[in-house]
């Protein structure tokens, strides 16, 4: 039996790639994608299990190659889902989580909807959001600002997804995920709560972020 595509979005800030990092943990069956990106690599990351960090001319030459399943630009930076690797690991039967936006999502669907679930994780208020993105200490005001932006335009996109499960508390959301995923394996439907009108909150609540 093929394996399943689990792909996890949420606007930068929402505790998405914590919540991976806990998914895998738990259930040593679960399968990273690990991405290619030409962005520099930050402190503490790690070639080939945070990223494959290549240089723009070695992106250009994979995407004429066609190496990558979908890929995008981001803040200036470009990042690649690497198409045979998640390919072999389908077909041999295993789970692969994917860490994209929504228009990689959307890709995915098109290119492998009959082996897809995807999970749109939500803030539980967008004021939190802001709180996460600033408690990096990373960036400057004005790139706080843009990712304030995008991740408006990311959650703009929640109602074209499978599930939104909200990250309030991480024990809670990994459970609720891997209930979904389990749900999948039974060939069973999941019945998630309704929190479409939830998003729709966020994203009034959203409209202060100039």
């Amino acid at each position: 039996m093929a394996g399943t595509l689990i792909i996890i979005t949420a606007p930068s800030g929402t505790g998405k790639t914590t919540l991976v990092r806990a998914l895998c943990e738990s259930n040593p069956d679960l399968q990273v994608s690990i991405s290619c990106t030409t962005r520099a690599k930050r402190p503490g990351e790690q070639e080939g299990a945070d990223y494959y960090f290549v240089d723009d001319k070695t992106f250009d030459k994979m995407v004429a190659n066609h190496e990558f399943l979908e890929y995008k630009h981001v803040f200036d930076n470009r990042y690649g889902t690497p198409r045979l690797w998640v390919e072999q690991q389908l077909q041999a039967g295993k789970d692969v989580i994917l860490e994209i936006d929504w228009q990689g999502a959307r890709e995915m669907r098109t290119l492998m909807p009959d082996k897809i679930i995807s999970i749109f994780i939500l803030p539980p208020t967008f004021a939190t959001l802001e709180e996460r993105l600033r408690g990096r200490g990373q960036d400057l005001e004005s790139t706080v600002r843009r990712r304030m932006r995008e991740a408006l335009d990311e959650l703009s996109h929640y109602n074209e997804f499978d599930y939104l499960v909200i990250n309030d508390d991480l024990k809670s959301t990994q459970a609720e995920v891997e209930a979904i995923i389990e749900a999948r394996h039974r060939g069973e439907p999941y019945v998630a709560p309704d929190r479409h009108e939830f998003a729709a909150g966020l994203m009034a609540e959203s409209g202060k972020i100039k």
